[in-house]
């Protein structure tokens, strides 16, 4: 390993380590999970916008109608997906839930296929391993604890959603910079999540401290630090290594949720958890040259 490959390296762990705090963090915090959507996107735009206000003004004004219609598109599929995959925190486990939304490179692939890209045999074997963990997984849920099926669904709709936000975002980037295209994004799933919360009832103050300090630190550490550093390591190493590394996101946030909060995942979900890491992980390397690197190498949480 070179001197200049384990720097990247290094930072791809610390990038994981911080996206993996998101799921035990979401968990933890006493808000509903509408606000905390809300509140990570709107944060996240307002502690971007400084910088990219000073950096990327004139790009900004610049922009084309479609420029600016594929950038808010894609903040509107990450609401979506943050509407989708948070709610399900509150149905099943950590674990479950993070393993399931890590099929996103799954649904991603086939998005890819329905416009005309082209797989070799194995990611279509790993889309069968995946699928089959996938059903295992539920199944031993719904056995353990019949609300977990609502969970486990709004986390695989989260991963379709993500495979979407990613494919739309994988476009907008082709001539628009990340820091730009964030802005719009993360400013445009704020204001579709605000009415969403205004119409569900879900309260936006009102929470204690403790709340809004997680908060704080999922705007922080999942969404700006460590997305941040996977964009950065994406400069100098693969999106498919990157990728691989993002699969490590499962069993850290599944670890931490055991260590603090008392989240053990009982021994029946690990084959099921193996079965579909392994199917994400052949997708992600078998794909490699054939689906596009921003829809491989993006954290859905």
């Amino acid at each position: 390993m070179t001197t200049a490959r384990r720097p990247t390296l290094g930072l791809l762990a610390v990038a994981v380590f911080f996206i993996s705090t998101s799921a035990p963090i979401i968990a933890a915090t006493q808000a509903p999970a509408l606000a905390i959507a809300f509140w990570r996107t709107a944060l996240g735009a307002a502690l971007t916008a400084p910088w990219t206000l000073t950096r990327h003004l004139p790009e900004l004004r610049a922009l084309t109608a479609r420029q600016w219609w594929l950038c808010a598109a894609g903040g509107a599929l990450l609401a979506a997906h943050f509407a989708a995959w948070i709610p399900s925190l509150r149905f099943t486990s950590v674990a479950s839930s993070t393993a399931l939304v890590a099929t996103q490179p799954v649904w991603a692939a086939l998005l890819a296929r329905a416009r005309g890209v082209r797989f070799p045999g194995r990611v279509w074997a790993g889309i069968g391993v995946a699928l089959v963990g996938i059903t295992v997984l539920t199944g031993v849920d719904v056995a353990l604890d019949a609300r977990s099926l609502i969970g486990d669904a709004l986390a695989l709709v989260g991963a379709m959603l993500a495979a979407a936000y990613v494919t739309v975002g994988e476009a907008a980037r082709q001539d628009v910079s990340t820091p730009s295209y964030t802005l719009i994004a993360y400013s445009s799933s704020a204001v579709v999540l605000l009415p969403v919360c205004l119409l569900a009832g879900a309260a936006l103050t009102g929470y204690p401290a403790s709340a809004w300090a997680l908060i704080a630190a999922l705007t922080l550490l999942a969404q700006l630090l460590g997305h941040s550093l996977i964009n950065a390591t994406l400069r100098t190493t693969s999106a498919t290594v990157t990728s691989m590394g993002i699969l490590f996101e499962m069993p850290i946030a599944t670890i931490l949720a055991a260590l603090f909060l008392g989240q053990w995942p009982p021994l029946a979900v690990v084959p099921a958890l193996v079965l579909l890491l392994v199917g994400v992980a052949i997708v992600v390397r078998a794909g490699a040259g054939s689906t596009p690197s921003a829809t491989l190498a993006e954290s859905p949480t």
